[in-house]
């Protein structure tokens, strides 16, 4: 009798340690970002809660292209994808950003193809200048191979390109001398991107250029530090610089795209399904945002002109010289910026 009480003590105690562990973790998602899978039944998908980083304010067309993305993720996968987005660089400066992308601790990232370009070359492509008459044709120009081949060089990184989301094309700001021909740079110190084809651009004309981070550049022009800048319309709206610059020349040199990317450990887990979702999601958001920000340009001009600026436009045949320049030292450096060069060159 007392061998059948142990028994049946041993017995229900071994059932409770069952249940405890079961209602305990048993079926727990692991840590993480991202591909959190539902707890219930053979059938059911994974869930996920992303990280996307950019370095633009709230207001700037790629905040605004980032949460066009997070709602798209949202119905395309039945609510199962869930994005937080970080503008401002509040995860830090982009080489940090493609750090934690890396490491997969952040999940997306809206990069500049100018940051890119220092650790990729090949994206110094799309600083060809005049290579697209608008926006429209940039846009239209990511679906070609030598775009999708530039985007398949971050894979040794630990990176994986989705695609581009363009802002507006590059114009020249001035704080006192209306510049009306590459000339008359000469001898002019501007901010532009530190980024070499951006640079020599300006260097050709005979500027000399400064890569000062963008929180000092309000500053460094209202005291003479610099003369001017190279900036797209948008942010010269968003960071108030019709207040220390007179002069912007609308020349649309260059096209300014973001590349979006996924950390590839988190996009290597993904069933295929779920890669698609994100794929069509970034590209409706790459389509919104070109469409958007085009359809902004005349609002954009007439928006400074408002606020005291002179708005003007320069003949793009006046930089036929640079052109040339750019592409003789820039297209034998690689294959890629090569066949861009040809493709795009007309």
């Amino acid at each position: 009798m007392k061998k059948v009480k142990k028994w049946g003590a041993s017995l229900l105690t071994a059932c409770l340690m069952i249940v405890m562990t079961a209602g305990c973790g048993g079926n727990a998602a692991p840590s993480g970002t991202s591909n959190q899978p539902a707890a219930a039944g053979g059938d059911s998908k994974p869930s996920y809660n992303f990280k996307l980083a950019h370095i633009t304010p709230p207001t700037h067309t790629w905040h605004l292209a980032a949460e066009k993305f997070k709602e798209e993720l949202d119905k395309r996968s039945g609510g199962r994808m869930k994005l937080e987005i970080y503008p401002s660089s509040q995860l830090g400066t982009e080489a940090d950003m493609v750090q934690q992308i890396g490491a997969g601790s952040v999940d997306f990232g809206l990069i500049t193809a100018a940051y890119l370009s220092s650790r990729s070359p090949s994206f110094s492509a799309w600083f060809t200048p005049y290579a697209f008459p608008d926006l429209k044709a940039a846009n239209e120009a990511r679906h070609t191979d030598v775009a999708k081949k530039i985007l398949a060089t971050l894979e040794q990184q630990g990176l994986v390109g989705l695609d581009y989301l363009f802002a507006g094309q590059r114009v020249m700001l001035f704080k006192d001398k209306e510049v009306l021909k590459p000339e008359d740079m000469a001898g002019l110190k501007l901010r532009v991107t530190p980024s070499p084809p951006l640079q020599d651009f300006y260097k050709f004309a005979g500027a000399s250029t400064e890569g000062l981070p963008l929180p000092e550049v309000y500053s460094a022009v209202q005291t003479g530090v610099i003369d001017g800048m190279d900036m797209d319309l948008d942010a010269t709206i968003t960071n108030k610089y019709y207040e220390v610059v007179k002069y912007g020349a609308v020349t649309n040199h260059m096209v300014w795209p973001a590349v979006a990317m996924v950390s590839k450990g988190t996009f290597d887990k993904m069933p295929d399904e779920d890669k698609q979702i994100v794929r069509d999601a970034i590209a409706a958001a790459a389509d919104f945002s070109a469409t958007t920000r085009a359809g902004q340009e005349e609002e954009f001009k007439r928006t400074l002109s408002d606020k005291g600026m002179k708005i003007y436009e320069i003949d793009p045949a006046l930089f036929g010289p640079i052109m040339k320049e750019f592409d003789q030292k820039y297209g034998p450096t690689n294959p890629l910026i090569q066949e861009f060069i040809d493709t795009f060159r007309k």
